[in-house]
């Protein structure tokens, strides 16, 4: 039996240099997308146990059921930036939900798993609920990404937890802060 249990496979994070021009290609030459951009900024969360702050613009832009996540860092220290910088762009994370975040963080702590990057935030009209802008609502996400990168071949595995929220939802960090 697994140590964790993980819900259908969310998406694809690929860390790229300039997020228009991939995009570009993806949506014109593999046909994926369109992509939506948004810049996050991330506060008040620890990297590698170290408080930083930075900035992150991220597209997101669906094949069929497959989303596809584009990750560019404008400014600060997280994991893109770590991969970035030792290999280049390309695919650094598989993400998948779990049900309850805390219970598979602690069970994965005691394999000695740990998370390099965790925060949550309200995505109040981002496609983590639906590719379908007509379709989406407030959600609430919980996010680790985990120092896996040994272990699953050259991978970070990002864990989400997502409960749908309603509007006035108290949760400080606001993933679309145009959307507030």
């Amino acid at each position: 039996m697994s140590v964790l249990e993980l819900g259908t496979f969310n998406h694809l994070g690929l860390v790229v240099r300039n997020i228009e021009e991939t995009a570009a290609f993806y949506t014109d030459v593999l046909g994926i997308g369109p992509f939506t951009v948004d810049t996050y900024y991330l506060k008040d969360v620890k990297y590698r146990g170290e408080p930083v702050e930075a900035t992150v613009r991220g597209g997101f832009g669906y094949h069929g059921d497959l989303m596809v996540e584009l990750v560019e860092v404008v400014e600060g220290e997280t994991p893109h930036t770590e991969f970035l910088a030792a290999r280049g762009p390309g695919v650094q994370h598989l993400a998948f939900p779990v049900a309850d975040m805390k219970q598979a963080l602690a069970a994965l702590a005691e394999r000695g798993i740990l998370p390099t990057l965790e925060y949550q935030f309200i995505a109040h009209d981002a496609p983590i609920s639906d590719p379908d802008p007509t379709k989406r609502r407030p959600m609430q996400v919980w996010e680790a990404y985990l120092d896996t990168e040994e272990q699953a071949g050259g991978v970070t595995i990002q864990l989400m937890e997502i409960k749908e929220v309603s509007d006035d939802s108290d949760v400080h960090y606001v993933a679309n802060p145009a959307n507030a």
